[in-house]
């Protein structure tokens, strides 16, 4: 079972910047991709950003330049760092966590989902 634990959400001015965090824990044996999703009322939901274990980055186009995804191994620890924050980002912000199980097994995982809402 792997846990993940998010914080960092709220409301937010337009312009304005929050992070995110989100923490794994369980019983794993590694971690390899950690990544945040996000869902707006009535919309699928999407990929924002991506980070493989050894550090390579993937964003989505509509957030480049203003979102930044880190991760810090040591604590299992994923980060979203969202500057010049629009009304357009608000939704619902998912961490997800993939990697290996005891027994060599796959696992992905989703956290709880965190409010982020822009607005003035």
């Amino acid at each position: 079972q792997v846990q993940l634990v998010e914080s960092g959400g709220g409301l937010v001015q337009p312009g304005g910047s929050l992070r995110l965090s989100c923490a794994a824990s369980g019983s794993f044996l590694s971690i390899n991709a950690m990544g945040w999703y996000r869902q707006a009322p009535g919309k699928q939901r999407e990929l924002v950003a991506g980070i493989t274990s050894g550090g390579r980055t993937n964003y989505a186009d509509s957030i480049k330049g203003r979102f930044t995804i880190s991760r810090d191994n040591a604590k299992n620890t994923v980060y979203l760092q969202m500057n010049s924050l629009k009304a357009e980002d608000t939704a619902v912000y998912y961490c997800n966590v993939n990697g290996y199980e005891l027994g060599l097994r796959t696992f992905i995982s989703w956290g709880q989902g965190t409010q982020v809402t822009v607005s003035s």
